[in-house]
């Protein structure tokens, strides 16, 4: 008895070193290289497939930051993270905002970084459970000291679910709008930028997205006079 314990707990003990290891080549590799897929993208093209909705695998295709319009950069770090290159993996400022207005008796809303979407996105599944939220902070750790912040950008850009099998700037912006990426107007990036929150309920010429978009271009005109 004494003897498989200590094998299981060997075993144990090896498997735990593999998954917090085990990310970090990847992640250098993705320093050049783009990765393939990701654990969301997986996750949608199972739910494809028993939907037997076609292609199972979802649209995606991968551009430079360079050819992805700096509109939408700016209209993404507007809406999802104007501190991005000013943290390092998790903006404390922003978390005390959050629970400040949890404390005056508004909904609880999110604080996550690009840093730590990109990181669920490319490893984890989604929920809120305190293994999860431990693991994507354990992972943004590790994005943001192997990554510099304009690469761990890009790949959130070209990993970002925009809609029902949408995966990225470059995908979104033939979708909706019938241009490449670097083509988007300072509108249109807004207007992808609002659906960033909830891309599988809303699109850019909703109510509730053009809204948002008015917001992140006021947003917009800030980052440009600061």
């Amino acid at each position: 008895m004494g003897r498989l314990s200590y094998r299981l707990g060997r075993w144990l003990f090896t498997l735990a070193l593999l998954m917090l290891l085990g990310p970090i080549p990847l992640v250098l590799a993705w320093r050049f290289f783009e990765p393939p897929t990701t654990a969301m993208i997986l996750a949608r093209m199972v739910e494809r497939y028993w939907r037997d909705q076609r292609p199972f695998y979802p649209h995606r295709h991968a551009v430079p930051l360079a050819r992805i319009s700096p509109h939408l950069r700016r209209a993404v770090l507007a809406a999802e993270d104007d501190r991005f290159y000013l943290h390092y993996g998790f903006d404390f400022l922003e978390i005390g905002r959050a629970l400040d207005d949890y404390d005056r008796g508004k909904p609880l809303r999110g604080a996550s970084t690009i840093s730590q979407q990109t990181a669920k996105n490319l490893f984890l599944w989604e929920g809120r459970s305190f293994l999860r939220k431990g693991l994507e902070a354990y992972l943004t750790v590790i994005l943001e000291l192997l990554l510099p912040k304009d690469r761990i950008l890009e790949i959130y850009l070209n990993l970002a679910e925009w809609g029902d099998g949408i995966f990225g700037a470059e995908a979104a912006s033939q979708a909706y709008f019938g241009k490449p990426a670097m083509s988007l107007t300072r509108q249109e990036a807004a207007r992808l930028a609002a659906i960033l929150p909830n891309p599988r309920q809303w699109e850019p010429d909703d109510a509730v997205a053009q809204r948002r978009a008015r917001r992140i271009l006021g947003r917009m005109t800030r980052q440009v006079e600061r």
